[in-house]
């Protein structure tokens, strides 16, 4: 009798094994919602609980979902924007959670690759071999933990070198209006920069400059060590978003790994530009020129992660494009990003329309790590370059209508002998490469002897102004 009572005893603890078994295998229970609302690229669907940040599925007419990622809620309702095409949306369709965020790996793998801002390939190279997952927006780094910058970086540009010092982990930006030659100048400093990875986004630009830039400017042999994200100006403002991210991780991944990284980011603006369209379309109210306070929230999060790492370890060098609308310097994004910057670089629509290249304006242009990494002999020539170029800058006006008279104020005088010199110095052929110990042995050089006095033309009488004739 025992005997049957314990195999009894025995079948319904097996028994309760194989529910318990099969209760922690089921899937938890999705709470779907609906479809309400489309307007532009927003969607709004109520009834569906998911955490900002995560993706839904949306059932397309045609059976295709289209996936899209949580950014905002308001009461009952969820705020969405596609990460797709939303072509074949209908009133009242299926949101179902899908559970997961966005999901993208690291690893040497990425090297040679173009990615979009999914981190899915553009290049028809296969699937990557990447193993190590890679947050798009991982905790910062402890500021007291991070490495000072002590080392000058070769660029390859004489005038950047010489007068605009870069050090091995500053972030610097390229400030420029549309046609000024911004990204020919991020063109030559990504060809002449030594680094062990070269991470290129292409956010919000044209997409005919995605293949210009891995051809001609990377080339194979730069693309070896280079990895490229593309999100141009066509793709849904979530993805430039994300390609922002993506190239920063990727970046930090290589930083991690003990590199020395250059990122490059064309363009900081357009980053901006998706987070407003962003925030606009889901409520968030305008401050400052049409830009809402999330926009200069993002900036800072997104320029920070780049610089050195711990003590010992990678860096991230970090160059950043700022597109100047209508060349306003105080343009509200160009103005957060001057100031969290560590230098900025401003290109000068006049230089350029004179054919002075590359048009960098040396008296608005200013590098924060110079001091720290250039011997005081250095820092004595730059005083003395800016201050004889200033001061031809502030009387030019004069002297081209001829009331500048030589021995009235010695320095404009040093100034105007020196003027050709200066502006040789400053401008450089793009396929012409002067490496850091060449640019400052060039403007050592430019001192050593003094120039032949420059007289300037007189003007025929009827050219020249009242007071030149007095």
């Amino acid at each position: 009798m025992t005997a049957m009572v314990d195999a009894r005893a025995g079948r319904w603890r097996e028994r309760l094994a194989r529910r318990r078994k099969r209760l922690a295998q089921a899937l938890p229970l999705v709470v779907e919602g609906r479809l309400t609302r489309m307007v532009g690229l927003t969607l709004e669907a109520v009834g569906c609980r998911a955490a900002v940040g995560e993706r839904c599925l949306i059932a397309g007419r045609d059976g295709r979902p289209v996936e899209a990622e949580v950014v905002g809620f308001s009461g009952e309702k969820t705020f969405l924007m596609p990460t797709t095409e939303v072509q074949g949306m209908v009133p009242n369709a299926s949101v179902m959670p899908a559970g997961r965020s966005c999901a993208l790996l690291g690893g040497p793998g990425l090297l040679g690759r173009v990615l979009d801002g999914a981190g899915r390939p553009l290049d028809g190279k296969g699937p990557l071999s990447c193993e190590t997952p890679l947050p798009l927006e991982p905790e910062p780094i402890n500021p007291l933990a991070r490495a000072r910058i002590r080392e000058p970086l070769d660029v390859g540009v004489r005038a950047i070198n010489a007068l605009l010092t870069i050090g091995r982990g500053q972030r610097l930006g390229l400030f420029a209006g549309s046609g000024v030659g911004k990204s020919v100048l991020l063109g030559m400093m990504t060809r002449y920069t030594e680094a062990d990875v070269t991470v290129v986004g292409l956010i919000g630009e044209r997409g005919r400059e995605v293949k210009e830039f891995t051809d001609s400017i990377l080339g194979e042999a730069g693309m070896a060590r280079a990895v490229v994200v593309a999100t141009p100006a066509d793709m849904p403002p979530l993805m430039r978003l994300h390609g922002a991210w993506l190239a920063t991780s990727i970046a930090e991944y290589f930083r991690d790994q003990g590199m020395k990284v250059l990122l490059l980011m064309d363009s900081l603006t357009r980053f901006a530009q998706a987070q407003r369209e962003i925030a606009l379309a889901i409520g968030e109210p305008p401050a400052t020129r049409g830009y809402p306070p999330s926009v200069f929230a993002r900036l800072p999060r997104l320029v920070e992660r780049a610089g050195n790492g711990v003590e010992g370890g990678g860096s991230i060098t970090a160059l950043y494009t700022v597109l100047t609308e209508g060349d306003d310097l105080h343009d509200p994004v160009a103005d957060a990003a001057r100031a969290i910057l560590d230098g900025h670089i401003v290109l000068s629509r006049d230089l350029a329309d004179a054919g002075h290249y590359p048009a960098i304006d040396i008296e608005a242009s200013i590098s924060r790590v110079m001091n720290d990494i250039t011997a005081a002999a250095h820092q004595a020539q730059v005083r003395r370059f800016r201050s004889l170029y200033a001061a031809y800058r502030a009387n030019r006006d004069l002297i081209a209508v001829g009331a500048y008279r030589r021995g009235g104020d010695p320095r404009l005088d040093e100034a105007v002998d020196y003027q050709p010199r200066l502006a040789d110095f400053l401008q450089q052929g793009v396929e012409e490469k002067v490496t850091l110990a060449q640019s400052l042995a060039q403007l050592t050089t430019l001192f050593e002897s003094s120039p032949p006095a420059q007289v300037p033309e007189t003007p025929a009488p009827h050219m020249q102004s009242p007071r030149a004739q007095v």
